[in-house]
């Protein structure tokens, strides 16, 4: 097999296109260390080539240790898509298997760190919607002067982080229904509501029993 790190230092010079059309259509046959070199230079097909050899084995990884097909596919396609868009930083200390067992792994670990937050999150709040069980009249007084200090504290956060905390607490909505609703990865929204949580545990400490 002619190596590829041969061809590219001649890759991109004027009159390369039929060494293009060589490379592209030959590079299921190159190894790893060839597909890296080639992404390096920002080579589309390459990345392609190792994103078509390694998603099968990655999901199958993935999903034997979450059980999601959902968080598998996003957790996959958020190292994919670090890889191609940090290529130009890329410097592998390891074999490029090694290096995405590694990020992925490592996307493991914050899926199941932020899942631990929204259980949390979802656990504290639960006890703050549940209905009142007294009649008393001084119960509900006090109840509605808190609900009013936790709005009026929820408004002073950042209008994108009210927005994701009144999705979750009033419309009970889940974090993946959240993400899809505003266009943003379900990171962003955990990261909102453990900003809005965090806030509201300084704002009422001593109400820190629902919170």
């Amino acid at each position: 097999m002619i190596s590829l790190l041969f061809f590219v230092s001649l890759y991109y010079q004027p009159g390369s296109a039929r060494l293009k059309a060589y490379i592209i259509g030959n590079l299921h046959t190159y190894d790893d260390a060839d597909l890296v070199a080639l992404l390096l230079t920002g080579d589309r097909a390459a990345y392609e080539c190792i994103y078509n050899k390694y998603w099968p084995l990655l999901y199958a990884y993935v999903y034997n240790r979450l059980k999601s097909k959902e968080v598998t596919e996003e957790l996959i396609q958020e190292v994919f898509f670090s890889l191609w868009n940090r290529r130009a930083e890329l410097r592998l200390q390891q074999t490029l298997s090694a290096y995405l067992y590694t990020a992925v792994k490592y996307q493991i670990f914050n899926y199941i760190k932020a899942d631990k937050v929204r259980k949390t999150y979802a656990s504290s709040f639960a006890r703050y919607n549940e209905p009142l069980q007294d009649n008393s009249s001084e119960e509900h007084v006090a109840f509605a002067d808190l609900t009013n200090a936790l709005e009026k504290e929820v408004s002073r956060l950042p209008e994108k982080c009210q927005q994701v905390f009144r999705m979750s607490r009033n419309e009970h909505r889940s974090i993946h229904d959240i993400a899809n609703a505003l266009n943003i990865s379900h990171k962003t929204v955990e990261n909102h509501l453990t900003k809005a949580l965090k806030h509201l545990r300084l704002a009422f400490r001593e109400y820190f029993w629902f919170l």
